[in-house]
């Protein structure tokens, strides 16, 4: 991976620290308090401050004055700092930050069962529904875990989430006969706890652009 993305795994307490909270802004603690599960609201609100805290060490500023807002198509940025770049995702009891000086996507994934991975699988590229459809019938949860994780980093890095088609790229294994994964970025599994998968997606260049759906 290039020198310029970093990466850190949050793990929560539950219930959240005070010092915690503190450093959200209103709209964090609302979506904080929407979550039913006291779990799920503890690791958003982890997640959220161990990005602020992270961010404001970048920029030299307080946690709770990193000026954080969404673009038109969603993507969360640091007003008026085109130059850094970041990406949060949290799933199970695990959260994956990832900060970068150009554009970067990170996704972390709780392992699904079955049925899950299944359904949610007919949706891929054609590529990756026979690489999963290869694999022993034990093995296809974790892999499409992987897989779908790749796929989320990338198309967060691109800014567009899942309103790009999900059978529009290739990010499954590669070799022989496979297509190539999508041109300008570099994708990589993240290790992580069990029963986890995780992955990071980072623009080879700066100002990359979105493709061409295919």
């Amino acid at each position: 991976m290039r020198e310029d993305v970093e990466l850190w795994l949050v793990r929560t307490g539950d219930p959240p620290a005070a010092a915690e909270v503190a450093v959200l802004d209103a709209a964090e603690r609302r979506r904080a308090a929407s979550f039913r599960r006291p779990a799920q609201a503890a690791l958003y609100v982890s997640a959220h401050a161990a990005l602020r805290h992270l961010l404001g060490e970048r920029l030299g500023v307080l946690p709770a004055d990193v000026p954080l807002r969404r673009e038109a198509g969603g993507r969360p940025v640091v007003a008026g700092q085109a130059a850094v770049h970041f990406s949060l995702s949290h799933s199970g009891d695990l959260a994956l930050v990832g900060l970068a000086g150009r554009p970067v996507g990170v996704d972390v994934q709780l392992v699904p069962g079955v049925t899950t991975a299944e359904l949610c699988g007919r949706r891929l590229h054609p590529a990756e529904r026979a690489e999963l459809a290869a694999r022993p019938p034990a093995d296809r949860a974790e892999g499409f875990a992987r897989l779908w994780a790749r796929k989320e980093a990338y198309l967060k890095g691109l800014g567009t989430g899942l309103r790009r088609a999900l059978n529009a790229d290739y990010l499954g294994d590669g070799g022989p006969g496979r297509p190539g994964r999508p041109a300008g970025w570099t994708v990589l599994d993240v290790p992580c706890a069990p029963g986890h998968a995780a992955a990071v997606a980072l623009a080879d260049l700066p100002g990359a652009a979105v493709p061409a759906a295919a």
